[in-house]
């Protein structure tokens, strides 16, 4: 069994109390049943999820919006869930779902899996988004360093030199300093001295 399948499953299995309904969703090989779920009114959140999660493993592009509400959600392991679902999807719309995530400044708490999720996508997207997200993150007091650190450390991954101004910028953070240097390592073609630390010799 997928591994965050069977971590999915254990929580969901707490959340519906171990129903008989569970059981049945979870044992399901008609993708159509999964589907129905994702539209039926009155569905419970932990049988949508269920279903999204595993028509996405599935390729099974019924899920996309589905899974693309779960990843801007309140609740982190629904988010992990979500993104790790919508990778395995293939769906062309992805990127741009996570994209539109990620540079969201009203949902900018909960843009920690769309941001990690467009790293692992390496679309055209991903690029300009968490350049824009991280020089927004760059501002004083802003109180969201774990995504900014997701999106220094995803431009690493990626490795396009349109990142290297803003890890720039970065490395003036001190929270974001040592990740930001490695991620400039990881850029092709830099010239001497770029990706030092302020004060480094």
């Amino acid at each position: 069994m997928d591994e965050e399948l069977r971590s999915l499953t254990e929580r969901l299995r707490t959340e519906s109390g171990g129903s008989a309904a569970y059981g049945r969703l979870l044992a399901a090989d008609d993708p159509d049943i999964l589907a129905d779920v994702l539209t039926e009114p009155g569905q419970p959140l932990w049988a949508r999820e269920l279903a999204a999660f595993r028509l996405g493993l599935a390729g099974d592009r019924r899920a996309f919006e589905a899974l693309v509400l779960l990843l801007n959600h309140r609740d982190p392991p629904r988010c992990a869930a979500a993104a790790h679902a919508l990778a395995r999807l293939g769906d062309p719309r992805t990127a741009r779902a996570a994209a539109a995530l990620a540079t969201n400044e009203l949902r900018v708490a909960y843009a920690l899996h769309p941001v990690r999720l467009l790293a692992r996508l390496r679309a055209p997207e991903a690029v300009p988004a968490l350049i824009t997200t991280l020089r927004r993150r760059l501002r004083p007091h802003d109180p969201y360093r774990r995504i900014a650190l997701a999106c220094v450390e995803g431009l690493g991954e990626l490795g396009d030199p349109r990142a290297e101004p803003v890890l720039n910028e970065a490395l003036a953070h001190p929270a974001l300093a040592e990740a930001a240097v490695h991620a400039l390592a990881r850029i092709p073609r830099q010239g001497a001295g770029r990706g030092r630390i302020p004060g480094q010799r």
